[in-house]
């Protein structure tokens, strides 16, 4: 993963009845300065998640921005996809590592907890990612770090650190002061009425001049 690159990551919502709708959602993000997609879809049968999975990624594609599969090596084998993201109970970034390409992006999540990002990086993730830093309607349950974890984190990782968790355009900026490359983001950008202009809104907090100098 290119540590230069820094952005939204998107990721998907649970799709709806139509999967046109899906990609035109994932379209109008992309048009918004999303940066990096991310296929996440819980409970649906394989052959729909295969079929999204593919569209998504010809879409992306297209865009020449990265799709990555939430939980599933054999997806992301299967469609071509970026690479994937591992959660707690999912395989271990070299097992990723070896179905997958040598260049596949392999992310992990960390939830609160820096040893599991510097066990991850040793085992050849991609990035680390941290949070819910705030509340969220998609995980009400998650752990919830402080800021403070990534500035830490930022310190002892070279790989780039993904925030995670009720993250708007507003409190966006405190994760970046603190060490975030990427936002990622579901609910803040898919259930906005205006989807282009909301990634839009969390894309421009990466603009020069846009990143705070501290963090308070």
């Amino acid at each position: 993963m290119n540590q230069a690159l820094r952005g939204l990551y998107a990721i998907t919502p649970e799709p709806a009845d139509d999967d046109r709708d899906l990609l035109a959602k994932v379209a109008e993000a992309i048009a918004g300065g999303a940066r990096l997609i991310q296929y996440r879809a819980k409970g649906l049968t394989p052959e729909r998640r295969h079929a999204e999975a593919a569209a998504l990624l010809a879409l992306c594609r297209r865009a020449d921005v990265p799709l990555i599969i939430n939980d599933d090596i054999e997806l992301a084998l299967a469609v071509g996809a970026s690479g994937v993201h591992l959660g707690r109970d999912d395989a271990d970034p070299a097992t990723a590592r070896a179905r997958l390409r040598a260049d596949a992006i392999i992310g992990v999540s960390c939830y609160d907890r820096l040893d599991l990002a510097l066990a991850a990086a040793r085992a050849g993730a991609d990035y680390c990612a941290f949070g819910s830093f705030y509340p969220s309607t998609v995980k009400p349950h998650a752990v919830r770090p402080t800021p403070s974890l990534l500035t830490r984190a930022r310190a002892q990782l070279s790989v780039p650190l993904v925030a995670i968790g009720g993250i708007t355009p507003q409190n966006g900026r405190l994760l970046i002061a603190a060490g975030a490359d990427w936002l990622a983001v579901i609910t803040g950008v898919f259930a906005a009425p205006d989807i282009t202009a909301a990634a839009r809104a969390y894309s421009q907090l990466f603009e020069p001049g846009a990143r705070p100098t501290e963090f308070p």
